[in-house]
């Protein structure tokens, strides 16, 4: 194959992965945020005593499930707009 057939594989093959990154990065964050939100509402009826310690809590985990999530984003935008792979298939193909 020649340089613009094997640069369209990469971009493609990219393309597929961002979405995955993106899709299953929400998906995850999405349904882990359900649960530890249910949880809390499950703690919150038992002991409504310490509902404002838990209530820091999952606010700091939500924080940190949304980060997890974020970081996969910057990732996929990284790979989107500067994709170090085509550089590396220019190089293997010389181009």
């Amino acid at each position: 194959m020649e340089l613009a057939a094997h640069l369209a594989q990469v971009q493609g093959f990219t393309a597929i992965a961002l979405g995955l990154i993106i899709g299953f990065g929400a998906l995850g964050a999405c349904i882990g945020i359900g649960i530890m939100g249910s949880k809390f509402l499950e703690a919150a009826a038992r002991q409504p005593e310490l509902v404002p310690l838990l209530q820091g809590r999952m606010f700091l985990l939500a924080g940190l499930i949304d980060a997890a999530f974020l970081i996969g984003v910057a990732l996929a935008m990284f790979f989107a707009f500067t994709n170090p792979l085509l550089n590396a298939v220019k190089a293997a193909v010389g181009g």
